[in-house]
């Protein structure tokens, strides 16, 4: 009966668990070997069979772009089984999964920041390492991402009369060899730029007025401000 398919099953030996684990990553059912590895760990936490699982999981999450459980597993890994050859590749992994996760870095300025703290890291800690370069190219473009996102958040405050909050990100001082001219910058596809823009101006600009906005609070704390001075 179709019931049959769904009888919970326990007490199994670790390689029974570990082979479904397998057999549903293969089948692409991620859901299902996250179950299956939760019996594995809760009954042979002790089992040779869980670090290589754990690993296997982290990847095939990278592999179809959930890199949120990429990284849950991946600290796994580093804060229980790994040796100290074996999490710097976790760690370089971990690094990669928030890049990434980063395919329209205008949408997440925190996950940027944590990504270059994490590029940073692993470069001081692992200066020796095969995957330096690959870290360095990767902190290369979220550096780039990151000066980009401060321009086009001033930009924003600017048309829509924040001058403060334009200000304060318009002082945030990029890479200093971080030359404009020479960089190609990222083209929004047609399709988002309707909601989004193309990185230097609010997508709904057009309906904002240029002139200065008579309900902005900043407008008024400087209007205020500046009579207070010239009095």
């Amino acid at each position: 009966s179709g019931c049959a398919k769904d009888i919970e099953e326990y007490n199994k030996p670790a390689m029974y668990w570990y082979s479904k684990i397998v057999e549903n990553i293969s089948d692409g059912n991620l859901e299902k070997a996250d179950n299956y590895y939760s019996s594995l760990q809760g009954e042979h936490i002790g089992s040779p069979l869980l670090p290589e699982a754990t690993m296997i999981l982290a990847i095939a999450h990278m592999h179809y772009e959930e890199y949120l459980l990429s990284e849950h597993f991946l600290n796994e890994y580093v804060t229980r089984y790994a040796n100290l050859n074996e999490k710097e590749f976790a760690e370089f992994l971990k690094i990669k999964a928030k890049y990434l996760a980063l395919p329209n870095p205008r949408r997440d300025q925190a996950l940027i920041a944590e990504a270059i703290t994490e590029g940073k890291k692993f470069k001081s800690n692992y200066p020796s390492s095969m995957y330096y370069a690959i870290v360095d190219a990767m902190l290369t473009n979220l550096y780039m991402a990151q000066a980009a996102l401060h321009e086009s958040i001033a930009d924003l405050y600017k048309r829509i009369d924040k001058p403060k909050s334009a200000e304060y990100y318009s002082n945030i001082q990029p890479q200093p060899w971080i030359v404009w001219g020479e960089i190609d910058r990222a083209k929004t596809p047609w399709y988002r730029a309707w909601f989004e823009g193309d990185g230097t101006a609010s997508w709904y600009g057009f309906i904002i007025p240029d002139t200065r906005s008579v309900v902005s609070r900043n407008s008024v704390n400087e209007d205020t401000n500046t009579n207070k001075l010239k009095k």
